[in-house]
């Protein structure tokens, strides 16, 4: 793979870090250490739910404009593949649109269809996730379901907002701080080795996020909230990006299928 593709990807961040308030409340009954303990296994919940929808959106601010990038899909996780079809916003003019770029989510890879200039129609753009400054939790436009959830088991500061509903679900609002390089150090071996090249690339490993988990105890949102470095840009200046995923109709069938090597593209890969 050329090394034009890890730095054109659809956002071109590399991640470095967040703050977040350390206050502790009690909201009907559950003690902090307890909203510890169902963050930090929410992704075992995943995995034991099977499968899900998945609504994706990873907002940033650029030439002072909020732009966001937004896809949806699916995502098995058992498997911890998934597939997404990711729409980029239009250009800085506000002039040309792109057309939806595919990909597929596994283990340690990405996959990317009509990502890029000079890449045929019908092949993919494969990029090491491991390979990725940020461990593409939010470089290729998306983050990660599973890798989102795992986040999670580094959960600490937690405070409980309170019961809510979202998409006419009961959910438990849940806010608070993570770490990258613990999550890492405990991830599920899929996702250990891109958190680990994130906890790498981070200048600092703080992550505040806001997550809701239903009655279940699935996780039904998550927003993770970054600041960035946009060196891929030249400035070298920080700018906040918030990613978001969702995940809804637990149990839907998804089926992702892989390319085959021949349908996968080698060559310099230009911007999209």
């Amino acid at each position: 793979m050329a090394t034009a593709v890890a730095g054109g990807l659809a956002v071109g961040l590399m991640v470095t870090g967040a703050g977040c308030s350390s206050e502790r409340v009690v909201v009907a009954g559950q003690a902090a250490g307890d909203a510890v303990a169902e963050l930090r296994g929410a992704a075992d919940v995943l995995v034991r739910s099977g499968s899900s929808r998945v609504r994706t959106t990873v907002e940033m601010a650029t030439g002072g404009t909020r732009v966001a990038v937004r896809g949806h899909g699916g995502y098995d996780f058992v498997a911890q593949r998934g597939r997404l079809k990711v729409v980029l916003p239009k250009d800085a003019a506000g002039v040309a649109e792109h057309e939806p770029v595919t990909e597929l989510l596994a283990t340690g890879a990405l996959f990317m269809r009509n990502r890029g200039e000079g890449v045929p129609a019908d092949k993919w753009v494969r990029v090491d996730t491991a390979g990725v400054s940020d461990g593409n939790l939010v470089t290729g436009g998306a983050t990660d379901p599973l890798t989102a959830a795992e986040l999670l088991r580094a959960a600490r500061h937690v405070s409980v907002i309170g019961d809510e509903r979202l998409r006419g679900t009961a959910v438990r609002h849940y806010r608070g701080l993570t770490d990258i390089g613990r999550a890492a150090r405990v991830a599920s071996p899929g996702v250990r080795e891109a958190l680990g090249a994130a906890a790498k690339g981070f200048t600092e490993h703080a992550v505040a996020f806001d997550a809701y988990l239903d009655e279940q105890g699935r996780l039904r949102k998550i927003r993770h909230r970054f600041s960035v470095t946009n060196g891929w840009a030249g400035s070298g200046g920080r700018q906040d990006v918030a990613s978001t995923t969702e995940l809804y109709d637990f149990g839907a069938p998804v089926t992702v299928r892989l390319p085959e090597p021949a349908d996968i593209y080698t060559g310099t890969v230009g911007s999209p």
